[in-house]
């Protein structure tokens, strides 16, 4: 994967103690990771950063909107997104990233890039099912829902379906209450 400079943060020539990094997040963020779900995407990500003598501590604060389709009736809209994401980097011997919390680095890494932790972040915000705002309250006006509406099964009579049950059932049933 290509690298992104503005998302590359140079430690090495940090004074100790708290950095501030503000990053706009827009469409073409997420086109360099190929990711089509968005339609449009305005997101500010801030990072703090607070760099100690034998580690980095990083605090992601994700801020903003995305512009998706509608799950039930593909009606874009846009869904809010916030989240936060720690992370602690140490030093080690090589590379490894297989903790989701503990970057380590190898000793003389001078950069991060934190365009993965970023990106991560958003995703992770949006909601698993996309429902449409209009849709939860009723107020949405769609040939979708209309046709939904249409198609959906209708409730039979429970009484009609009481009188068809042999009644030997109904002593079994019964049966099961007077044990309760």
């Amino acid at each position: 994967m290509k690298k992104l400079k503005e998302f590359t943060i140079q430690f090495v020539g940090l004074k100790t103690g708290r950095h501030q990094y503000d990053f706009q997040i827009g469409d073409a963020f997420f086109e360099h990771f190929e990711y089509e779900d968005f339609n449009h995407v305005a997101v500010k990500a801030n990072l703090e950063l607070e760099k100690k003598p034998n580690m980095l501590d990083l605090r992601f604060t994700i801020n903003g909107s995305v512009n998706v389709n509608c799950d039930v009736t593909n009606e874009p809209f846009e869904q809010p997104v916030k989240n936060t994401l720690e992370l602690v980097v140490k030093f080690g011997e090589e590379y490894n990233d297989e903790n989701e919390e503990l970057l380590i680095l190898p000793h003389g890494e001078y950069q991060l890039e934190i365009q993965q932790y970023i990106y991560e972040a958003i995703v992770l915000a949006i909601p698993y099912k996309r429902v449409h705002p209009g849709v939860e309250d009723g107020t949405l006006e769609s040939e979708v829902l209309d046709k939904l509406e249409e198609l959906q099964p209708k409730e039979k009579e429970t009484k009609k379906e009481e009188e068809d049950i042999d009644p030997r059932w109904n002593k079994l049933k019964n049966l099961l209450n007077d044990n309760k």
